[in-house]
């Protein structure tokens, strides 16, 4: 190395001490104060306050601690607590955020409805404002909150949509109902025969209902929708992104995503208005040139590592569909799924109802083994306990042929695993840093009216298994997948700790109580371990001093208040990166210089 160039080397090494040493010394900008901080560090510790620089805590403890590090320098920004409970900001590892807000702005809102007739209310006002022709659709029914207790069909939305092709789909998002006139112009009859992978439910006649489950059945009707426009998605994000934030929720990874979603939330980067760190999952498909497409759009965008925009926007991974909805019985088991948690359920051939692969399983090696080999981490949806153990032996494969250790392939809902699956879910992690369960406690609530039934009470008791999990040393990741469920991180926390159905339509617990966990496992899964799937875990997660301060400031402390408490707790205040995204209007909690 020549004088001149030892001589720059030295004057930037330098140049980077006497940067580092100032911001070193410099004050904090922000401090919270007179509070009851859960850090969710390893210890679980509980401070009083922190100080926080140019987005990043930069010290922890007592007030006075906390006081003495500011020093006497005017002009702090002080946030008075007023011994209010402040925790990191909740994550999300499973919400299709971007579609759910689209839905909620531009569609009928059918997740609060208690009956087939409040169905048939909205859609007749959403007709009224539509031309004759044009497409009517909506999201969130649920037969286990109707008074009927079954399925909307073709027919009752034919008495008040006539002349407009309607589609509502389930809150599961893995089945719907078409009307008559949606059902024509995707040239579905009675003599349509089930695709493979979907089915077309069917009156005892033989005529379609007008429900279809899994997306091969879906397709014919859904593709006749007219898609979601660039500002429409834009809206849609920007709509939830405000609700995430009066929920304390600062970070989501949003799966399955299309290059539009994609473009919309680097528009909205671009533009200043991505104020959630947002993890995505690319759509991968069915087929091994789906697949191939979908690295294709992953090598066109920063890869992990890299992150956009101060780690708003990461991209980070594949997703693929190993088997379909416990709700619709299409998930892959072992056991037949049941009727009324009493007899089997059939298939259209007659056979008890197993449910099926959503693709053909040694398809499904193969793609995974092509993402692995290309470092690309892959989430894969597994209901069923068939469609696990295919999922988590997949992954050991993977990694035996090709070791990549922290890839951190996920099991995306994992609601039943077998002893076998558990056994490999905890060697995958403790030799590869793979193979995490991505769960949604809020299913047990939410949906666990239709649940209950369908698994049965041997199943029902090994559904969604927290404590054997924590027993294991298997570290999970909690979240809603909304827009199956309300988006709401605080509704996972209790359902975690209570393991209660919305209805009680089939006993007030019928999952028992085995396997519920305390607020503070319950917490750790919505941030310091959901971080872990995010990849960001050296960033967020946690309070502690280098992290981002990613803080949500709630009404009541979650570690004293009973379980019921946790459900109706109330956001305060939301900040993200130290700035704050939401304030509650009636909050005691203001900011202030100090």
């Amino acid at each position: 190395m020549s004088f001149r160039e030892l001589f720059k080397v030295s004057a930037a090494v330098m140049l980077w001490l006497f940067g580092s040493t100032c911001f070193a010394q410099s004050p904090p900008d922000l401090l919270l104060l007179h509070g009851h901080i859960l850090t969710v560090d390893a210890r679980d510790s509980v401070a009083q306050a922190l100080a926080i620089r140019q987005g990043v805590i930069v010290r922890v403890g007592t007030d006075a601690e906390v006081l003495e590090f500011a020093g006497k320098t005017k002009g702090i920004r002080t946030i008075d607590l007023h011994g209010r409970t402040a925790i990191p900001g909740l994550i999300d590892t499973h919400a299709h955020i971007a579609d759910g807000g689209v839905a909620e702005l531009y569609g009928v809102k059918l997740s609060d409805t208690a009956s087939i007739s409040d169905v048939l209310d909205r859609v007749k006002a959403k007709v009224a404002l539509v031309k004759p022709g044009e497409w009517v659709t909506g999201s969130g029914w649920d037969e286990g909150k109707f008074a009927e207790h079954r399925y909307v069909t073709a027919a009752d939305l034919d008495t008040v949509a006539p002349d407009n092709p309607v589609w509502l789909m389930h809150t599961t998002g893995h089945y719907g109902v078409a009307n008559s006139a949606a059902l024509k112009l995707a040239g579905i009859s009675a003599g349509t025969p089930d695709p493979a992978a979907g089915t077309i439910d069917r009156d005892s006649h033989g005529n379609p209902t007008g429900v279809l489950k899994e997306e091969t059945a879906m397709e014919p009707v859904t593709r006749l929708i007219p898609p979601t426009t660039p500002e429409q998605m834009q809206k849609g994000i920007l709509h939830i992104q405000e609700v995430l934030h009066s929920e304390g929720m600062t970070a989501v990874k949003d799966p399955d995503i299309y290059q539009l979603h994609w473009d919309a939330y680097k528009a909205l980067l671009d533009q200043g208005k991505l104020k959630e760190r947002i993890c995505v999952l690319w759509h991968a498909g069915k087929t091994l040139d789906s697949a191939r497409k979908a690295l294709e759009e992953i090598n066109s965008v920063p890869r992990l590592p890299a992150t956009l925009g101060n780690d708003r926007l990461l991209s980070c991974g594949a997703k693929i569909y190993m088997d379909g909805s416990g709700g619709a019985r299409t998930g892959w088991v072992y056991d037949p799924w049941l009727r009324n948690g009493k007899t089997a359920d059939l298939a259209s051939d007659g056979k008890p109802n197993t449910g099926y692969p959503q693709l053909d399983p040694q398809v499904y090696r193969e793609m995974v083994r092509l993402f692995h080999q290309n470092g690309v981490p892959v989430g894969t949806h597994a209901v069923g306990d068939r469609a696990m153990d295919w999922v988590v032996d997949t992954y050991a494969l993977v990694e035996q042929e090709q070791p990549h250790n922290g890839l951190r392939h996920s099991i995306i809902h994992a609601n039943l695993p077998t002893p076998h699956a558990l056994e490999v879910m905890s060697g995958l992690q403790k030799k590869y840093d793979a193979g995490y369960p991505e769960m949604q406690p809020e299913f047990l609530w939410w949906i666990g009216d239709i649940y209950a039934p369908n698994y049965g009470p041997e199943r029902d008791a090994r559904l969604e298994p927290f404590k054997t999990l924590l027993s294991r040393g298997i570290l999970w990741s909690g979240g809603s997948d909304y827009f199956v469920t309300p988006v709401a991180a605080r509704y996972g926390l209790w359902a975690a700790m209570t393991r209660e159905t919305l209805r009680g339509s089939h006993g007030p617990n019928p999952f028992g109580t085995a396997e519920d966990i305390d607020i503070h496992t319950a917490l750790r899964s919505y941030t310091d371990w959901g971080s872990r799937q995010m990849f960001l875990e050296k960033k967020i997660g946690t309070l502690e001093v280098g992290k981002k301060a990613d803080i949500a400031i709630w009404d009541r402390d979650l570690y004293s208040v009973s379980a019921d408490q946790i459900k109706d707790m109330k956001c305060l205040m939301t900040l993200l990166d130290g700035d704050v995204v939401y304030s509650a209007p009636d909050s005691p909690i203001t900011v202030s210089a100090k």
